[in-house]
């Protein structure tokens, strides 16, 4: 394979960095001779212009749910230029790392000095504070004018559930199903979990002597979960807890919980544990793909508690999920919190390329040995 030299400059490279200090002066840097061996993101760091800057409109908690996840993607690649609230006397105000650099009547004037790629529009409350006509002529300009909710979902694979507004989902561009899309995912459902259950046999039997050798009580867990239109159904797994884990009443499972046998730790880690549920995917009350299914009693609790969670009753439960291959386990309701906006992501974008990026995933998961403790 052919490996390029690297590149050097012969002649000085003069970059001007606008610096925000109230005399505005420009400062030069000069490099001379300098190899450019660096890789692409360290190039973006040299050359402002590689960068997407991105300016957020509002300092509400989308805003600085939005600066936040935009900050933990360390490519290089995105930089937050700051925030621009409605009060003056808040200029300067640190929010998360940048701070409020301006007013929203300023808008346009601090878009050109920094240079500004993308305006992220997160207020809270649009009526009369909206700079229509500048957002208007920034965007025919060629700029990028987004919703903040939009450019969170874009870049952290979740939907801000807490400051969505029931007219941004009913207006969304998402949540479509298409017939052959649901028929062409049904068909490989049954197909797959034919196929599962024949070749995984010998390692059913395998497993299922290592639980009756390992502590006294049934092979298989049947336990009741919330399914499709929140319709209730029986689940099948393979037993990983004592047969006694909940004399006392349902609870959350936890990492290192108590209640696991030692074969049931083993088996939740790679994952194995949620192989039987193959037959409720050929019965049709599962997918291989889509939200993990939760028991009545959580579902209730949830519901009353967490905005929009029934949407996830819209798709059927999977195996596994988009969730599942971006959040740890999930053990709290404040889990579940966070674990309803990927699930939402999944239910609002669902295709069968984004179910193939989840099966890839959870392929990994299980070699890596990363399943639940």
């Amino acid at each position: 394979m052919l490996i390029p030299p690297p590149i050097t400059c012969s002649k000085s490279i003069t970059a001007k960095l606008i610096m925000n200090s109230s005399s505005k002066s420009e400062q030069e840097i000069d490099v001379e001779g300098v190899a450019l061996q660096q890789p692409l993101v360290s190039v973006s760091v040299s050359f402002p212009k590689l960068k997407r800057r991105v300016l957020i409109l509002g300092v509400g908690p989308l805003a600085r749910d939005l600066c936040q996840t935009l900050l933990s993607k360390r490519t290089g690649f995105t930089e937050v230029v700051g925030f621009l609230d409605k009060d003056t006397s808040r200029i300067g105000e640190r929010l998360v790392n940048p701070s409020i650099i301006g007013t929203y009547d300023q808008l346009f004037e601090i878009a050109e000095r920094y240079q500004v790629h993308t305006v992220a529009v997160c207020l809270e409350d649009r009526r009369a504070v909206l700079p229509v006509q500048t957002l208007l002529d920034m965007k025919a300009m060629g700029r990028d004018v987004v919703d903040g909710h939009y450019l969170y979902e874009e870049e952290s694979g979740r939907l801000s559930i807490d400051h969505l507004k029931p007219s941004a989902l009913i207006f969304s561009t998402g949540f479509r199903r298409r017939l052959v899309t649901m028929v062409l995912k049904r068909c490989l459902d049954i197909l797959i979990s034919i196929v599962g259950m024949i070749v995984l046999l010998p390692l059913v039997f395998f497993l299922a002597i290592l639980i009756k050798l390992d502590s006294s009580g049934p092979v298989f867990y049947r336990q009741m979960r919330v399914g499709l239109r929140g319709r209730p159904y029986m689940i099948w797994k393979f037993r990983s807890m004592r047969q006694d884990a909940e004399q006392s009443g349902a609870r959350w499972a936890s990492t290192q919980d108590p209640r696991i046998s030692r074969v049931g730790r083993w088996i939740r880690k790679w994952r194995l544990d949620e192989l039987p549920q193959l037959i409720n995917v050929m019965k049709g009350e599962m997918s291989l793909v889509g939200p993990r299914p939760e028991r009545p009693v959580f579902v209730q609790e949830l519901r009353n508690t967490i905005p929009y969670y029934d949407l996830r009753h819209t798709v059927r439960p999977g195996i596994t999920g988009w969730a599942q291959t971006r959040f740890r386990y999930g053990a709290s309701k404040e889990d579940s919190h966070v674990k309803l906006q990927y699930d939402l992501f999944y239910v609002k974008n669902l295709s069968l390329i984004l179910d193939l990026r989840i099966v890839v995933y959870t392929v990994k998961v299980m070699f890596m040995g990363e399943g639940a403790r």
